[in-house]
């Protein structure tokens, strides 16, 4: 018998842009509280990205459970149908062990999906327009860009232009359906009882976090991870390899920029990053409770809130 009926699991999600210091709080609750920390960074789930997507450490995921990372290859498919069904699972299984499920990333529609019950169009991928797609997009996206934003404007505004896996993904539902794909998205009643943290801070400090946790992923070995994928045969044609930073070190590797113009270019990308997932998560949940990054007492006040706004973690 299901000891967590529908919409009973107790659920903690940990959100907020990069850089805020979420797996840090997420692996003090989980210590805390006799929790396990549930992925929701989409770029995390590849296997051998390890340093450009700050991954927790090896010391981290020592210390408490971590799920949903190192699930595929930078070359396999992955949608949001597949990740959805397996953070499903891993929460009902953390549930059923009487143990606390922590939701932590900063990829909004992840987040989004799970906690608010988001069902993707159910159109079935078509290999051959994905494969058109795709070789459209590494050529030259800026077509198909203008494409999603005149064919639907809606979720052209709310995809970042330089994710090109979720563009094509959008003009391959809209081409098959003849219809927006923001007009296909359901939603579902929330399985979970859930209180999301968000984590914020002072635009300029958290800047200045971003570019010193830039120059420590370069200086801890980011290119020689680039340069491993590389001959590995993982190039920049792969919608993995458009994740953050990637690119411009392929670049590097190809003598197109110093180390020193990638490491700018990607602490200024990672400015707009931030900026992008403040509006995210602000625009579509209003319900986050936010607390400052470098207040001294965070995690009491993380425990206070659960404890006032989710009675019955324990």
């Amino acid at each position: 018998m299901n000891p967590h009926p529908q919409g009973s699991i107790p659920l903690v999600a940990v959100v907020g842009p990069t850089a805020t210091g979420k797996t840090a709080l997420a692996i003090a609750l989980a210590e805390r509280l006799g929790g396990e920390i549930v992925n929701a960074d989409s770029r995390q789930i590849y296997r051998g990205m390890d340093i450009g997507t700050a991954k927790p450490s090896v010391e981290d995921r020592q210390r408490v459970p971590h799920h949903l990372f190192d699930l595929i290859e930078p070359d396999q498919p992955f949608s949001l149908a597949d990740y959805l069904r397996l953070a499903r699972e891993t929460i009902a299984e953390i549930a059923s062990r009487e143990r606390l499920p922590l939701l932590v990333g900063g990829s909004g529609l992840y987040v989004r999906a799970v906690v608010h019950g988001l069902l993707p169009p159910p159109v079935a991928p078509d290999p051959t327009l994905r494969a058109s797609l795709e070789a459209a997009a590494r050529s030259n996206p800026e077509p198909l860009l203008r494409e999603l934003a005149e064919r639907d404007p809606a979720t052209a505004a709310r995809i970042d232009p330089r994710n090109l896996r979720r563009v094509v993904r959008a003009l391959e539902v809209i081409r098959k359906t003849g219809r927006p794909f923001s007009e296909q998205r359901q939603t579902q009643p929330p399985r979970y009882r859930t209180t999301t943290i968000g984590l914020t801070l002072d635009r300029a400090a958290l800047y200045a976090r971003v570019d010193a946790r830039v120059e420590a992923m370069v200086a801890g070995g980011w290119l020689e991870e680039v340069r491993r994928l590389r001959e590995r045969g993982f190039g920049s044609e792969l919608p993995a390899m458009t994740s953050h930073g990637y690119r411009e070190m392929l670049a590097v590797l190809d003598g197109v920029l110093s180390l020193d113009e990638a490491k700018e270019r990607i602490k200024r990308s990672t400015h707009r990053l931030v900026r992008q997932q403040y509006a995210w998560f602000r625009t579509n949940d209003p319900s986050i409770v936010w607390l400052a990054a470098d207040r001294p007492d965070l995690v009491e006040a993380a425990v206070a809130v659960l404890a006032g706004t989710a009675p019955g973690l324990r």
